[in-house]
């Protein structure tokens, strides 16, 4: 077994009245896991992590003094940003790419996979609410980081920069949608290109049965391929969220 660390903690001990969360951050695989038979292009790829969100996040994690827990493996080894009960928690196949790897998971493969690597992540996640609600008296105020890709499954290219999705908290969700639309220049998606709040995944695990505050925020993966433009769309982002949530500097 190795030493392969299932979430990156940032700025573990800043504000507490805020916490950004990076579901697929990484396109890591523990080294017993060899690539799950897939070649190395496909963990490249939007199937094998959200391009770009890890920059993004640290970044909007300095800008805001924020923390952040980020995803330390690939959603090909397991998806955090499903139930454990979800039927494509572990994928066999995604966008076109069997997953050998995957093929023959059985009930008990997922459950390790499940102790070992998504748990920690979630309780990464649960330790940073508790301590909001312990210094605050209220949880914070959750930010899930996501990108999309332009083209999927050969259908016309999705026209949105960035999309903001929400289940149980329209109005902040609408307020953000509006702020971000004061630039004239992008093309900003109400519930697109997915809609949000769906069983399983984190903010509802986590944000929704608190009723705190939350969004989930879908950024096209071509705008944030380099280091340079993670930087940009969290300077662009750090004000707005501020403006959406009321955060104090």
């Amino acid at each position: 077994m190795s030493d392969f660390e299932p979430f990156e903690l940032v700025n573990p001990d800043a504000r507490a009245d805020v916490l950004i969360i990076a579901d697929h951050a990484a396109n890591a695989i523990p080294a017993e896991y060899g690539s799950l038979g897939l070649p190395d292009r496909d963990f490249e790829r939007h199937i094998g992590y959200d391009i770009g969100t890890a920059g993004v996040a640290r970044a909007l994690s300095d800008l805001l003094n924020a923390p952040a827990v980020l995803c330390g493996f690939s959603r090909l080894l397991i998806d955090p940003n499903r139930g454990d009960d979800d039927p494509t928690l572990v994928m066999k196949l995604s966008d076109g790419s069997i997953i050998p790897g995957n093929r023959d998971a059985d009930a008990a493969e997922v459950e390790r996979r499940l102790a070992r690597f998504y748990r920690p992540y979630h309780n990464a996640i649960e330790a940073q609410i508790e301590r909001a609600q312990r210094e605050t008296g209220s949880g914070p105020a959750m930010i899930s980081l996501h990108s999309f890709t332009p083209c999927l499954r050969g259908r016309p290219e999705r026209p949105w920069h960035v999309g903001v999705l929400w289940g149980k908290d329209e109005a902040n969700a609408l307020r953000l949608v509006e702020i971000l639309r004061r630039d004239a220049a992008l093309c900003v998606g109400e519930n697109e290109p997915y809609r949000g709040g769906a069983v399983g995944e984190s903010l509802d695990q986590h944000a929704f049965p608190r009723d705190l505050p939350n969004v989930l925020i879908e950024i096209r993966n071509d705008l944030i391929e380099e280091s340079a433009e993670q930087r940009a769309w969290a300077e662009k982002l750090s004000p707005v969220l501020s403006e959406t949530f009321g955060l104090k500097a």
